[in-house]
């Protein structure tokens, strides 16, 4: 047999135990303050579905067509005199020089004026020629003309301690929370389509909203611009007589007239009237 291993009597003692800390922890009892009056009174607005900066619309706001349409309706609104032409299947460099031509006889009439007055702005710079999408621009075009959104009209909320609100009445959302909510008044809104629905045929431009149309578009209503444009644009004897050669050669270049003559003035449109 192996030998017995002796166990030395001091590894026998038993360790001493850590003391017992005891911790007293404060219970602080939370106070709820009542609710005030406001509290009581109104309730607090449900969440809207729809940002106030991306408000619904009747197309999707993302797609061209509908960025197009808010252009031309903000450009209806904001200027005072827009005239209307026909081109047929002019290049890009007959453009261009249609528009040279025309920003030069323009700026020659601010520097008239500036010389004249020292308090005339100039306009050359914001009056635009430019191609536009014959079908949009007549949907914008009645809603520049036949939509207004201050007149549409705004549910009201009764208040909860109106006496003749029931208790268990359903009140209505304070935010709008569908597309067709009346709230929403702005071009592209399914209320304004609703609105001008019934209007398509009834407009005078509308007739002549077909195939391939250019605006030229005016900030304010200026008769020395606008009886340079029209020398330029669409020269007459009488009355817009064009320039003479020896004066502005480059506007009898052949990019120029070739461009002129694919150019038909079909109406204008000043200050809302045709």
């Amino acid at each position: 047999m192996p030998p017995r291993k002796r166990l030395c009597p001091q590894c026998l003692r038993p360790l001493p135990l850590a003391p017992r800390i005891s911790r007293q922890y404060a219970s602080a009892a939370a106070i709820t303050p009542a609710a005030s009056l406001d509290q009581t009174t109104i309730s607090p607005p449900p969440i809207a579905r729809f940002p106030l900066t991306q408000p619904p619309s009747h197309k999707p706001p993302e797609y061209r067509k509908s960025q197009l349409h808010r252009q031309y309706t903000s450009l209806l609104r904001s200027t005072p005199l827009i005239l209307l032409f026909q081109h047929s299947n002019l290049r890009a460099i007959e453009w261009m020089s249609i528009r040279r031509e025309l920003s030069s006889a323009l700026r020659k009439i601010d520097e008239q004026q500036q010389e004249a007055s020292t308090s005339s702005i100039p306009q050359a710079d914001a009056i635009k020629l430019q191609i536009i999408q014959s079908s949009i621009f007549r949907s914008a075009l009645l809603v520049a003309s036949y939509f207004d959104p201050t007149a549409s009209p705004t549910p009201s909320i009764p208040h909860a301690t109106d006496p003749s609100t029931q208790s268990s009445a359903e009140l209505p959302n304070q935010s709008p929370h569908t597309p067709d909510d009346e709230t929403y008044t702005h071009g592209l809104s399914t209320h304004a389509h609703a609105a001008t629905r019934r209007y398509k045929s009834v407009h005078p431009l509308s007739p002549l909203l077909s195939g391939p149309l250019a605006i030229l578009s005016f900030p304010t209503v200026s008769p020395a611009h606008l009886a340079a444009a029209l020398s330029i644009l669409v020269p007459s004897p009488s009355s817009f007589p064009a320039p003479k050669r020896r004066t502005n050669p480059s506007y009898y270049e052949t990019d120029v007239q070739g461009g002129l003559q694919k150019l038909i003035l079909l109406g204008a449109r000043v200050e809302g009237r045709v």
